[in-house]
């Protein structure tokens, strides 16, 4: 059988789809950020009273996400690895459950049955002359999720951008095709603050022509990239990129040509931003997208020569530990691919990480710098593995310091209100009393 006469006879709608692969106890995989399925989670929130103990795992959901709404708490539980405005809420209502894991491994929660999932639920584009779909702007964990389910729903919108790599799935194995056209869900760049400029410029004081760069989301790296105007010939291997990538590709700034891996290729393995972006990124053979254990895996990741890894965190203690995905007891985000990559970026020849942060929160009123964590947080990244900590007062380099150099390197980049404090824990600790 050709695979148009096949699509065709998979095609249904999405209330349908639901109501043919949510049985009693169903354990369901969403697929990624922008890549979210829309249509599946609106007609779940529509036969709702038809839905029993359904359990829906995922991890960034952008758009309406109606299947976290409070009236879905008697029908459906989610269950989480990674928390944003759409869930944060339903988090604080204690309507869903928190998976800890990093992004590199969330794979294996399918293949080795710690989520035993029973249906994938993605979003692909159009199928090629060939009849293979892409997963578009988010390969990650959802190419996986869809070779590990018994069956696969595919939201199939003629607006997700094609895109390369390992990252195509076949008509065939899609069961049920809910047929969209509408636009990708966007994620519109944030004003950059002066603050954030300042830490832009001291990141990019760290980074050399020919360096391969992984960026998150936020101020923070688009002012990072906006610093590196001046710079030439950089690489991206990441496990996200956002508008300011393609930017600094437009400006030649980034091209991949000293790249020791995928040379000429911007490696990733979700996107997302504005339309601008997804239509950039459609059928372009600059970009390839590739699932998450490989972006995000340490060995990987060191076959980069001179990598660069920029995260951020929500606290840091004078040990170095930082917590990146909970305020004290509450989880406020998760640990996201920031371990992958400072791990895979000490295995890189001439690899370094940075830590970037502001100083303060809560407009000044708090240090980010503390001596001790607020209790209940988790430490997402150890002190073994932060290398460098920049805010706009400065780059602190910790890996090889002793606990006092430590400790005396970040009191030297907090905000100047909270020194004094910060160095009277210092003599506390380290001198003798």
């Amino acid at each position: 059988m050709e695979w148009q006469e096949l699509y065709q006879q998979r095609v249904c709608s999405a209330d349908e789809a639901v109501l043919k692969t949510l049985k009693l106890g169903t354990k369901v995989v969403f697929g990624h950020a922008a890549g979210a399925p829309a249509r599946f989670s609106q007609a779940m929130h529509r036969q709702r009273e038809k839905l029993e103990d359904i359990t829906v795992f995922h991890m960034l959901y952008f758009g309406d996400a109606p299947h976290l709404l409070p009236e879905m708490r008697p029908h459906v539980h989610p269950t989480l690895n990674f928390l944003e405005g759409n869930s944060r809420p339903a988090y604080r209502d204690r309507r869903v459950d928190f998976i800890p894991c990093h992004f590199h491994e969330v794979p294996e929660l399918f293949r080795q049955g710690f989520f035993p999932l029973d249906v994938a639920v993605v979003q692909v584009s159009a199928p090629n002359a060939e009849g293979y779909c892409s997963f578009g702007v988010a390969c990650d964990y959802t190419k996986a999720a869809a070779e590990c389910a018994p069956v696969v729903v595919a939201e199939v919108n003629k607006q997700m951008p094609f895109i390369g790599g390992e990252n195509l799935i076949h008509v065939s194995k899609l069961h049920h095709i809910i047929e969209v056209d509408e636009p990708i869900a966007e994620v519109l760049p944030p004003a950059i603050s002066d603050v954030e400029l300042k830490i832009g410029q001291n990141c990019a004081s760290l980074i050399k022509d020919g360096d391969t760069l992984q960026l998150g989301i936020g101020g923070i790296p688009d002012a990072v990239l906006r610093a590196l105007e001046g710079h030439k010939d950089l690489g991206i291997h990441t496990e996200m990129f956002t508008d300011g990538v393609m930017r600094m590709i437009r400006k030649g700034v980034i091209n991949g040509s000293k790249k020791t891996l995928h040379p000429g290729k911007v490696v990733t393995s979700l996107i997302f931003g504005s339309k601008e972006l997804y239509d950039f990124v459609n059928n372009n053979p600059m970009i390839e997208c590739y699932p998450v254990d490989y972006t995000n895996s340490a060995d990987i990741i060191g076959k980069n020569d001179n990598m660069v890894s920029i995260n951020s965190c929500l606290e840091m203690d004078l040990m170095g530990q930082a917590a990146s995905e909970s305020i004290g007891y509450e989880q406020f985000s998760g640990s996201g691919g920031q371990v992958d990559f400072f791990r895979g970026a000490k295995r890189s020849k001439g690899g370094i990480s940075i830590m970037a942060i502001p100083s303060t929160a809560k407009k000044g009123t708090e240090s980010r710098i503390v001596p001790l964590l607020k209790e209940g947080t988790c430490v997402t990244t150890g002190r073994n593995e932060v290398d460098y900590v920049v805010t706009e007062y400065g780059v602190a380099r910790l890996r090889g310091a002793t606990l006092r150099k430590r400790a005396e390197a970040l009191t030297a980049i907090a905000h100047p209100d909270f020194r004094p404090a910060l160095e009277a824990e210092v003599r506390r600790r380290f001198d003798k009393q």
